[in-house]
């Protein structure tokens, strides 16, 4: 796979970079952000994967989300995707909302017309792009953790969960736990799915979970202030499904807190330092 460099900069030592390629699971092209710190020739780094939230492109974590500091203090390589393809043939909401279409791939592949053929993002965050990444950076495959904000939350934790031999870490900012349940959600796996609910508890965390998925130990933050909290968000659906399963889940409530990256930029560095202390060799 070719891969056009779009931008290049250097920061606290390392390298952070934007990317396009053209992509065959989404038949568009897509663009995603590499921070790559200060290493030794040879070297072999572990890998954070972040999925962003609804409304975002690469560029929202990249720019507002200050992880570089922290990643080339652990040796870390960043990874930012886009969260949907896009492009003038690319069917958005009919009505241009921002919860459903282009901004909202919410990383499942759609199986409903006329959204199946471009709506891929589950194949390609989780098979192209990773081959990708792995062809052109200096990644360590075994040592990989995934996290997200919001719907890219609800991506993290249901990637994680249904590979868990993958990831060693993984954690989440206001994620949705449980889109069967809330508005974003069933608009959204509605629209990609139809009423396959079958294909829509695939990637719902908490249904996962009560399916029988584990994954070890998960970190979750949620901002109290967060206006999306109660409607849409649901973290204690996930703490119950979670303690039912025996999965050890720290759920930290932040008084305060909104939904934005001034959130997520304040506690970006702990989620990276626990996943720095499970991605040792």
């Amino acid at each position: 796979m070719t891969m056009q460099t779009v931008s290049l900069n250097r920061s606290y030592g390392g390298t952070q970079g934007v990317y396009k390629h053209a992509s065959r699971a989404t038949g568009t092209d897509m663009t995603f952000s590499v921070y790559v710190p200060p290493h030794q020739d040879g070297a072999r780094l572990p890998v954070v994967w972040y999925l962003s939230g609804l409304t975002c492109t690469h560029a929202n974590v990249t720019e507002k989300g200050e992880f570089r500091a922290a990643c080339a203090e652990l040796g870390l390589i960043f990874i930012a995707p886009d969260t949907s393809p896009r492009g003038a043939d690319v069917p958005g909401d009919a009505n241009n909302a921002y919860d459903f279409g282009l901004g909202a791939g919410f990383y499942v592949d759609a199986t409903q017309e006329p959204y199946a053929r471009n709506y891929r993002m589950w194949s390609y965050v989780t098979e192209e792009l990773p081959q990708l990444v792995a062809d052109q950076f200096p990644t360590d495959s075994s040592r990989q953790s995934i996290l997200g904000h919001s719907m890219g939350g609800h991506g993290a934790l249901t990637i994680a969960l249904r590979h868990p031999d993958r990831y060693r870490a993984a954690s989440a900012f206001a994620p949705i736990v449980a889109p069967s349940l809330v508005p974003w959600g069933i608009k959204a796996l509605g629209g990609y799915f139809g009423d396959d609910k079958a294909a829509w508890r695939k990637h719902d965390a908490v249904a996962l979970i009560e399916d029988g998925a584990r994954f070890p130990e998960l970190l979750v933050d949620q901002g109290e202030a967060d206006n999306f909290l109660a409607e849409q968000l649901r973290p204690e659906l996930l703490q119950s499904a979670c303690q039912k399963a025996g999965i050890a889940l720290t759920l930290r409530r932040q008084p305060g807190y909104d939904h934005s990256y001034y959130f997520i930029s304040t506690f970006m560095a702990d989620h990276l330092r626990w996943h720095a202390a499970r991605l040792k060799k």
